[in-house]
């Protein structure tokens, strides 16, 4: 079904994730772990997030595998355990399988003990953090979960990308039809998104990147080579310096960093630059995942009762001149998910000349538009 003249189609996200399921088995990724792949990215489309859906497929999961630098297989291997932690290595394997095993674990663990973390080392991209979040949710807990990433973000006052975009990650049960979840970057913008700029040949924002000589990029195509060679650099949530804030994301993301690396003695910041020796080598990732049951401190429906009131008040208190309503974190993908679950998925001409190149490659007939 087209979406518009400009070539832009509205795919079913059924059909989407199954074609997803079937790359990721045509790269040699086992079956259940191909469907955890497929699910985790179909997730992001149907919720809006498409800088970590199928607009990533080609060049971070697809393109790696390729490469020899992501392991189709994944190793899962605990390294380390206490009864309420843990510490994983999952030796370059699938983010996504390594991420959900990790919560589950997680999880696990907060059911007898009330809380349970797990850190996990030599893992991959593990796509939108909310994920996670949201798997804890369900099982009635609050979910937290970070990763670092390939170095994007300056310190403030500094023009050279240190830090990942190291999102820091919670998700809690509430009495509404979804929970609350904040899934952000610690950067303004993430390189996401600025994939998603270039594909679709607009300039970028002002503010978003700082370039070597402490100007504003706007070129996007460039820009991403120029992250690449460390000649730009992301902006930290807040903004260039003090006035706006700006330390206060180079802080949060430092905190990611050191709880993504120092607590399971993992590489960190520029290590993570996916080159070893010159040659492109896995990237890997750290990751940490924690778990908090909300029956070991109180009533579970009262707790998601009461989050649920602080979360309409919010959206009850006065609005701002020419402002129609106010939202709560999630609320807006939340909206966006029932709309993509009726009309389908946005994909633009340049990504579906992507997915017909992977298809060609790896000898899938059936197309999901």
């Amino acid at each position: 079904m087209d979406g518009s003249d400009s070539g832009m189609r509205l795919v079913p996200l059924d059909r989407l994730e199954r074609f997803m399921e079937k790359v990721f088995s045509g790269l040699g990724v086992p079956a259940a772990d191909a469907k955890v792949c497929a699910e985790v990215l179909a997730a992001a489309d149907r919720h809006g997030i498409g800088s970590h859906g199928i607009n990533r497929l080609k060049p971070i999961y697809y393109d790696r595998i390729r490469a020899g630098i992501l392991f189709p297989k994944t190793r899962f291997e605990v390294v380390r355990e206490g009864p309420a932690t843990a510490v994983v290595d999952g030796h370059d394997g699938m983010g996504f399988v390594i991420a959900k095993r990790a919560m589950g674990l997680a999880i696990t663990k907060a059911k007898m003990y009330g809380i349970g973390m797990v850190a996990v080392r030599n893992s991959s991209h593990y796509g939108i953090a909310g994920y996670y979040a949201i798997q804890a949710a369900k099982a009635g807990m609050i979910g937290i979960t970070g990763t670092n990433a390939r170095p994007s973000i300056a310190p403030t006052f500094g023009v050279e990308n240190m830090l990942g975009t190291n999102p820091l990650t919670v998700g809690i049960p509430t009495d509404e039809g979804f929970p609350f979840v904040i899934d952000c970057a610690t950067s303004v913008s993430q390189r996401g998104k600025i994939e998603v700029y270039a594909r679709e040949g607009k300039p970028l924002p002002p503010g978003w990147v700082i370039r070597r000589d402490g100007t504003s990029a706007a070129d996007a195509k460039l820009t991403l080579r120029e992250l690449t060679s460390g000649d730009a650099a992301l902006v930290p949530l807040g903004g260039v310096g003090e006035e706006t804030a700006g330390y206060k994301g180079y802080g949060y993301a430092t905190v990611v960093e050191i709880l993504s690396a120092a607590l399971q003695a993992g590489p960190f910041m520029k290590a993570l630059c996916g080159m070893e020796d010159g040659k492109p080598a896995p990237y890997h990732l750290g990751h940490f995942f924690i778990a908090i049951d909300v029956a070991a401190f109180t009533d579970p429906s009262g707790f998601r009762k009461r989050a649920g009131d602080i979360l309409r008040a919010l959206r009850a208190s006065a609005r701002a001149p020419g402002e129609r309503r106010i939202y709560t974190a999630w609320e807006k993908e939340y909206l966006v998910s029932l709309e993509r679950d009726r009309k389908g998925v946005p994909v633009n001409a340049p990504l579906q000349a992507e997915i017909r190149q992977m298809a060609s490659k790896l000898g899938i007939t059936e197309l999901p538009f």
